[in-house]
């Protein structure tokens, strides 16, 4: 059984470059990864905040270690 794993991003030049980056590394039998572009599922700001997102792109494992790259957004800006 894989682990979860959610990837969130705003659709910005920056978040799309990670996604494709950071996804295309992760080993698909260990970690299963939503993507969620929180510009058009505003509604999942929430609870991106809730799992200590500030930023995105970010990557959340669900042992809640939350991995901040680059710098697309704000979350504040999201929401």
């Amino acid at each position: 059984m894989s682990k979860k794993a959610k990837f969130y991003h705003a659709g910005c030049p920056v978040c799309l470059s990670a996604e494709h980056g950071i996804v295309d590394l992760i080993d698909p039998n260990k970690y299963e990864v939503e993507i969620v572009h929180l510009g058009e599922a505003k509604d999942r700001v929430a609870e991106a905040k809730g799992k200590g997102v500030q930023s995105v792109p970010a990557l959340v494992l669900e042992n809640g270690n939350v991995y901040h790259i680059n710098f697309g957004a704000a979350l504040k800006d999201l929401g």
